[in-house]
């Protein structure tokens, strides 16, 4: 079956922007009658037809917002989705949520679903299978404003609100260093993420400030309840244990925390545990979990805030320069440290 001809193969054959050749077919006035010409013909001729959901994207609002998240049951998501939807319905908007349960395949029916249902501009955090961002770079084709928070990508033109997880990984294990730990173990999301690569880097560099060796044997994949804990129990029963640890989530801090208890060991007293992103269940601990506040409610906030400004100023596409918006982070401390 024969490719439908898009706006981007118009613009890529004359060397237009896409916002250029769209406005040229709707007879902008800001655009040269000898460009409107140009790019008509060239449309009669590859045999262009309309995209009959983006013109309606493009002309009617639905007052409508995509929102396309990892999980829901995840306590930094939720977070993230009350304080989207606090900005959005003051704003008279509605939002539309969409799990990805961290598959690839999901995200990308996901994607197909917000075009379907016709949303003005979309939120989202990408699955950690997510190596492909086609899917995304078609809804911007389309004209309709995306924004990343959390797991961005910086190769598309869109806006970003991030936590600062450099800063955050670097104050937890400066922490567990100024409380005597010396051999500290990382628990780490996947590398393909950007919170995974900032959040080693913190913790890196804040070894290697106090000089002590970072040891690539104390970095581990464990960024879920179910892997940290299997990770914990085989590290602990080793012979020179790690005495502090620093996981990428506050699930995996818990876990590790519970494998220490079944194997005999104190927290703090035989070692000290410190997570990142302050949840609930932090505060539910026994002992409490030292942890990274990483407000994902004000996250959410300035995503839809951003989101809500782009709608507003409909910027053309050669006139769009993505903002990043990054979110200071804290350090919570309590008895596991």
């Amino acid at each position: 079956m024969k490719r439908q001809i898009t706006i981007k193969d118009i613009a890529v054959k004359l060397g237009l922007s896409t916002s250029t050749v769209s406005r040229a077919l709707k007879d902008h006035p800001d655009i040269s009658p000898k460009t409107r010409a140009a790019v008509k013909e060239l449309a009669a001729l590859l045999g262009y037809r309309p995209n009959r959901i983006a013109l309606n994207l493009r002309n009617n609002s639905t007052r409508t917002i995509g929102l396309i998240i990892p999980e829901i049951e995840h306590y930094f998501f939720s977070a993230i989705i009350n304080g989207i939807e606090e900005i959005a319905y003051k704003n008279d908007y509605s939002v539309m949520v969409f799990q990805s349960n961290e598959s690839y395949k999901r995200e990308v029916i996901n994607t197909q679903a917000v075009l379907t249902n016709r949303v003005d501009g979309v939120l989202v955090s990408f699955s950690k299978e997510t190596n492909d961002f086609s899917h995304f770079q078609k809804l911007i084709e389309n004209e309709i404003p995306v924004v990343f928070f959390d797991r961005v990508v910086d190769s598309l033109p869109a806006d970003q609100v991030v936590a600062d997880d450099y800063q955050g990984a670097f104050i937890a294990v400066n922490h567990l260093i100024e409380k005597g730990c010396r051999r500290i173990a990382h628990f780490a999301a996947p590398q393909n993420l950007q919170i995974g690569k900032s959040r080693l880097s913190g913790y890196h560099d804040a070894l290697l400030k106090h000089n002590i060796h970072f040891d690539h044997e104390l970095v581990f994949l464990a960024d879920t309840y179910e892997t940290a804990k299997k990770a914990a129990h085989d590290i602990l029963r080793k012979p020179n244990p790690p005495d502090g640890f620093f996981a990428v989530n506050d699930m995996s801090a818990i876990a590790i925390i519970k494998a220490a208890k079944e194997l005999g060991k104190r927290v703090p007293e035989d070692l000290k545990v410190v997570g990142f992103e302050n949840s609930k269940s932090a505060g539910l601990s026994d002992p409490e979990l030292t942890t990274v506040d990483q407000f994902g409610f004000e996250l959410g906030r300035e995503a839809c805030l951003m989101l809500l400004k782009r709608l507003k100023e409909q910027t053309p596409a050669e006139l769009f320069k993505p903002i990043r918006k990054v979110i200071k982070t804290k350090l919570v401390v309590r008895s596991s440290t």
